[in-house]
């Protein structure tokens, strides 16, 4: 994919303005949204940590993560070269950027192992979904690595005591579970639903290289106030407005 033209870009504010990234404007490709804020805020990192972002796009997550807790010693590998243009401008000298596929990343990067590694996969299995016609949306939706080569790469990035963190869409929960090599455990499911009433939509997921603890499914949060949409507001509910207006850490409950 070539690279994109100044006209084709905006600079986008995040976490409140304490993060803005460049990324295609409406209608030229993939925008980051709220997912990628949502993994960055489940993330237990502490200062001189590692961290590798599996398809990191233009850098929301890794770079969201990085607003909140300076001093990590971030990486991010991307397939498209737009894409990964787009993450070393957004990320500068803070953010190391790998090209490459993730099934075939250059031998540098694996033979590296990294104290969290983070994914936001494609949520979406074109076998039984519309394919979209731009490719840069697509190759960031449409599932074309299976979702248990994401898992188990993750996995093998990972130090002893690492920790994997997906969010995914909660219909593909049984998968992730099941792509989890053995020496992932002390596993953790957080549901998002949207509002009260609803069922979960997606689900953060943290597994921890030669974990013991127990499988843990942690009481859901909603995202927004009320049982429907009520005018333009967005109506968050405060933690999640706190995560996404002020780069607060989303805390799993009872953790």
């Amino acid at each position: 994919m070539s690279l994109f033209a100044e006209d084709d870009l905006t600079c986008d504010a995040f976490l409140g303005g304490k993060l803005r990234l460049w990324q295609p404007r409406r209608g030229r490709g993939y925008r980051a949204g709220v997912d990628p804020v949502l993994l960055a805020a489940s993330v237990e990192a502490a200062a001189g940590q590692s961290v590798l972002e599996l398809g990191c796009g233009v850098g929301a997550a890794v770079l969201c993560l990085s607003a909140r807790v300076p001093g990590l010693a971030l990486t991010g590998c991307e397939l498209q070269p737009a894409y990964a243009d787009l993450a070393r401008r957004n990320g500068g000298d803070v953010l190391e950027v790998v090209e490459a596929d993730l099934t075939d990343m250059p031998l540098h990067l694996r033979q590296r192992q990294f104290d969290h590694v983070l994914a936001n996969p494609p949520y979406f299995d074109r076998a039984a979904s519309v394919q979209s016609r731009d490719p840069g949306r697509e190759a960031a939706l449409g599932e074309a690595t299976p979702l248990r080569q994401w898992v188990r790469i993750a996995a093998k990035r990972l130090k002893p005591k690492g920790q994997a963190h997906f969010i995914h869409r909660a219909e593909r929960l049984p998968e992730l579970l099941a792509a989890l090599p053995h020496e992932m455990g002390s596993v953790e499911v957080l549901p998002l639903f949207s509002r009260a009433g609803r069922m979960p939509a997606l689900i953060l997921l943290r597994a921890r290289k030669n974990g013991r603890g127990a499988f843990r499914l942690h009481h859901s949060y909603a995202m927004h106030l009320g049982a429907r949409h009520e005018g333009d507001q967005k109506s968050y509910v405060p933690e999640i407005e706190a995560v996404l207006r002020r780069g607060a850490q989303l805390l799993f409950p009872n953790s």
